[in-house]
């Protein structure tokens, strides 16, 4: 399941200073949060400064479809599901 809490940075008009100087962290630490593999504590303390649940910093998944990553190139590959 991918992350989509830079989307929801930008939903809520913020930049990852702004949001890390409401969550009285270092801009450089959470961006490195952002972009790595935060744990679920770092999640909820994203979600509360961003006045959201968790589950919206997560990708929702299509009903209609589901979603492959080629081994060869990286690219997404949609599958259609009936």
């Amino acid at each position: 399941m991918e992350l989509r809490i830079k989307e929801v940075i930008k939903e809520q008009g913020l930049t990852i200073t702004e949001l890390a100087e409401k969550m009285g962290i270092n801009r450089v630490n959470l961006s490195n949060m952002v972009n790595g593999n935060p744990t679920v504590e770092t999640l909820n303390k994203i979600a509360d400064a961003l006045g959201v649940p968790v589950t919206e910093l997560f990708e929702q998944p299509k009903h209609d479809t589901a979603q492959l990553t080629c081994p060869h190139c990286g690219k997404p590959i949609e599958i259609g599901l009936k």
